[in-house]
């Protein structure tokens, strides 16, 4: 009998040893880094509603795991067979079977990057959209005509011109533009912070006025030092009763009508719109481009001078000046007498 007990216990503690054995090299299979694609990084689509078998397979297919054994393994050890989500995933280096289950259950899925500079309309952010295989653009200009987005902010607004907020966002493959939109949207929101809008409400302008009056600061200049300057400029001629009489509302109004052509004649000023400020006095009725965060504080934080003209040096920056006669002695130094060198060198 003590022999039976003895043997027992020796098959016991084998088993046991066997057992952990065992574990010790399945806990090894499934934490071991493995890469089995040959490119710099794979991609993995798991459709919406998919299975888990073929979740599995779409793995194996793809070679980001070992085997089905290993996938398997890893799956019972962390218990997610079951939060596996949908979506697209990006792998670009060795993981372990369990790091790639961990990436499913968690969605962390690959945002695509767009980039959508200051400056640029409704119209233009969707030919981004459509040039980067996002959608149709005109899936964009649809989504951005949701003005109940910011119908808090702005209750006039026909549109989301001027509230979708420069940046770059990374978004899921598939991503609705109503989604993007959305997005971009909640970043403007973020942006203009409380303070603003009490710094807003301060000097007696509505939210509107604001991104308008940036979107104007925006397009003329991309000089950060320059900003405040130029909204002063803007600023001091709203005081004064005095026409904006910026080119870029004129480019937006011939953008509008559709006979922008890259360039502004002397008849294009006399164009027919709302927007234009040569013929209109005041801020135009919206914005004409989406601001970025520095032209929105510069609208709201004006440089305390008392320029009222400003004109390009053909080098990305301006001259300012606070009299006609300044600026007229600016316009033929910078502009007259520049491009007549510029002919005069051509010509040699």
């Amino acid at each position: 009998m003590k022999k039976v007990f003895t043997l027992v216990a020796v098959l016991t503690v084998v088993a046991i040893g066997g057992a952990a054995v065992a574990g010790y090299v399945l806990w090894g299979r499934v934490n071991e880094p493995y890469k089995g694609y040959e490119a710099a990084e794979q991609f993995v689509q798991v459709p919406a509603g998919a299975g888990g078998a073929e979740i599995r397979q779409r793995l194996l297919d793809a070679r980001v795991v070992r085997d089905a054994f290993t996938l398997r393994a890893a799956l019972r050890w962390t218990g997610n067979s079951r939060a596996l989500q949908a979506g697209e995933y990006r792998f670009d280096r060795p993981m372990s079977a369990v790091e790639v289950v961990d990436k499913l259950a968690r969605g962390d899925v690959y945002g695509r990057r767009i980039t959508f500079p200051e400056g640029l309309t409704i119209q233009e952010m969707a030919a981004i959209y459509q040039a980067r295989e996002f959608g149709p653009a005109r899936d964009f200009v649809a989504a951005a005509r949701n003005a109940g987005l910011v119908r808090d902010l702005d209750p006039a607004a026909p549109d989301l011109e001027g509230y979708l907020f420069p940046e770059t966002y990374a978004v899921p493959r598939g991503t609705p533009a109503a989604r993007l939109i959305a997005m971009m949207v909640d970043r403007f929101r973020a942006t203009y912070t409380a303070e603003l809008q009490q710094r807003a409400a301060a000097q007696q302008m509505t939210t509107r006025e604001v991104v308008t009056l940036a979107s104007l600061v925006e397009k003329e200049t991309g000089k950060g030092e320059e900003r405040p300057l130029v909204a002063a400029v803007y600023r001091n001629r709203l005081k004064i009763g005095m026409g904006m009489q910026a080119d870029p509302t004129v480019v937006y109004a011939l953008q509008k009508a559709g006979t922008y052509n890259g360039n502004i004649r002397r008849e294009d000023l006399a164009i027919d719109s709302p927007y234009n400020t040569y013929r209109h006095a005041g801020l135009p009725p919206g914005p004409i481009a989406s601001p970025g965060k520095a032209a929105l504080e510069a609208a709201l934080a004006p440089a305390d001078v008392e320029y009222l003209y400003f004109v390009s040096r053909n080098d990305g920056s301006h001259v300012f000046a606070a009299t006609l006669a300044e600026h007229n002695r600016n316009v033929q130094e910078f502009q007259v007498e520049y491009f007549r060198r510029q002919r005069a060198g051509a010509t040699r």
